[in-house]
């Protein structure tokens, strides 16, 4: 049965991915979108912005039942990571949110949305 579910997350971190670790982040987008059980259509695909108050890491895929996107601001301290994942799946908001963790979370915001019929909060914190 197709479900549309949807991570939202807004994380204040101490340690994010950086400028050269373009690989790290392209294969940690790939372990969340498999731990997922999910399959990557195309990407991960992580660029570097490099202009003053939007610098740092933004990562995409394609995922066979939607997209994930994150996006990292690090300029700020500590820096910002806005994370989005939708899938026509089931989610394991436990399993993102300890993704996360390494990076040092020091503050975490997210909504899980069920969006099949309606927009439905299904969790937040």
């Amino acid at each position: 049965m197709i479900q549309h579910h949807h991570f939202i997350g807004r994380f204040e971190v101490t340690a994010p991915p950086l400028e050269g670790e373009k690989p790290y982040l392209e294969k940690w987008m790939r372990d969340l979108i498999e731990g997922q059980g999910m399959k990557v259509l195309s990407g991960p695909h992580v660029a570097f912005v490099d202009t003053p108050g939007n610098r740092g890491l933004t990562g995409v895929a394609i995922i066979e039942t939607s997209h994930v996107a994150v996006h990292i601001w690090d300029e700020a301290s500590p820096a910002l990571v806005q994370l989005d994942f939708y899938t026509c799946g089931s989610l394991d908001k436990e399993a993102i949110l300890a993704a996360v963790k390494p990076w040092g979370v020091a503050k975490a915001k997210f909504l899980v949305l069920d969006r099949e019929r309606d927009v439905v909060e299904l969790a937040a914190a």
